[in-house]
């Protein structure tokens, strides 16, 4: 990556003022200003507390997620350095480069193409409709845990292959190590991961010998460079379904409901023309930006955009600030247009890491989005009295009161 030809405000002349500072809870309900500044006046940022980088601009952000060969994911994702000595395990998917990483993305990547994902839509839609209903019946409660928590995990537990009847286990397993992986303190979710595993463990057995159409099928049967795919492959990516695939979608459901709420007029807009709906999700995921960055390491001294990140520094691409640099969508990028023409927003990053559920992540939010609004055309959440959940990494509401009818 080499520096700008753009014009932009030199490095050498940064405000004190601006600094990056890890969210979590609370504090982000609204970590924009701080994303604002850093792109304007700072925006190749040296966090020194932290000794990492912070990239905070559309340019930089797209151009270091798409050049894996000197930003790798191989050491972390977070802040801390020696992420990948403590895991302790192989790792997982998401912290392979090329060509390890292509290679096992292959085995599993056109079962999450849009259309594999299409035929779950009928789930979906019944799942949903029985949801609102209930919610619609209800009057009031907390959307989080009557809808956009248990939808994700229904569609994660369903390409894992988890059996019907197990769901309302799995959902519990899920609900514990989501909340532990977004705070770092997996051992605090230690009975539901050794739960978990030894279901899985279970699992894969009984797919080898009565293979379904579900991801455990897929790579206990197939051959990766030659041989069998490891048990330990095979259980880290179905941990990295179960912790990558639920509170990501349920930070983009909620956050689309808040936005809905807080713009009558986009709303107004669906409800005259539903047919806006899947274009509406890409703007509300591009505001939304629920994995708000993730970390990568550098291979090499690089300059970017006037700055050298020297060789082993942890450097986080703030997907969140870069979906709304006017730089890239205009003078209007933290306004809310579902009518907006998006070329593209990184809130499923890019290049080798992309989103493999980014198509299953849509239908849902298409769903959901088509359902609320046709039977709760009046609703509102309650965003001031919602919680957010902890974690440095992924903004969601925890908790987000609902009225069926604000009128």
């Amino acid at each position: 990556m080499t520096r700008s030809n753009a014009e932009e405000i030199p490095t050498t002349s940064i405000p004190a003022a601006v600094a990056f500072e890890p969210r979590g809870g609370e504090s982000w309900r609204d970590p924009f200003p701080m994303y604002r500044a850093l792109r304007d006046d700072d925006p190749v940022h040296h966090a020194a507390a932290l000794g990492v980088f912070i990239l905070s601009r559309f340019e930089h952000v797209f151009g270091a997620a798409t050049d894996p060969g000197t930003f790798s994911s191989a050491e972390g994702l977070t802040f801390q350095y020696g992420e990948k000595e403590k895991l302790g395990i192989e790792a997982p998917i998401v912290m392979l480069d090329p060509p390890e990483h292509t290679s096992l993305r292959r085995l599993v990547s056109t079962s999450f193409t849009p259309a594999r994902v299409a035929p779950l839509e009928p789930m979906l839609r019944a799942f949903v409709v029985e949801r609102v209903e209930r919610l619609r019946e209800r009057g009031e409660a907390d959307v989080v845990a009557e809808l956009f928590g248990p939808l994700p995990s229904l569609v994660v537990g369903h390409f894992l292959g988890v059996p019907p009847e197990d769901q309302a286990l799995f959902d519990r397993w899920t609900e514990s190590i989501v909340a532990a992986n977004a705070t770092g303190d997996f051992p605090s979710a230690g009975d539901a991961v050794r739960e978990l595993f030894q279901y899985f463990v279970a699992l894969m057995e009984r797919r080898r010998k009565e293979p379904g159409d579900d991801m455990i099928s897929t790579l206990v049967h197939a051959e990766l460079d030659g041989g069998a795919v490891s048990l330990a492959k095979v259980l880290g990516f179905a941990f990295t379904m179960v912790t990558g695939g639920n509170d990501t979608t349920t930070g983009l459901l909620g956050g689309a409901a808040e936005l809905l709420t807080r713009h009558p007029d986009q709303r107004a807009r669906l409800l005259e023309d539903p047919g806006g709906i899947p274009n509406a999700v890409e703007e509300f995921l591009r505001l939304t930006a629920p994995v708000q960055g993730l970390a990568r390491t550098a291979t090499r001294d690089v300059e970017v955009h006037g700055t050298v990140i020297p060789k082993g520094k942890r450097v986080v691409l703030l997907y969140a600030s870069a979906n709304r640099d006017e730089r890239e969508f205009g003078a209007t990028a933290e306004a809310c247009d579902v009518d907006r023409v998006i070329r593209h927003h990184l809130s499923f990053s890019y290049g080798p890491h992309h989103c493999l559920g980014a198509a299953a992540a849509r239908l849902q939010a298409r769903v959901a989005l088509e359902e609320l609004l046709a039977r709760c055309p009046h609703f509102a959440v309650a965003a001031a009295r919602g919680r957010y959940a902890s974690g440095h990494f992924v903004r969601r509401f925890e908790t987000l009161p609902f009225v069926a009818d604000a009128r």
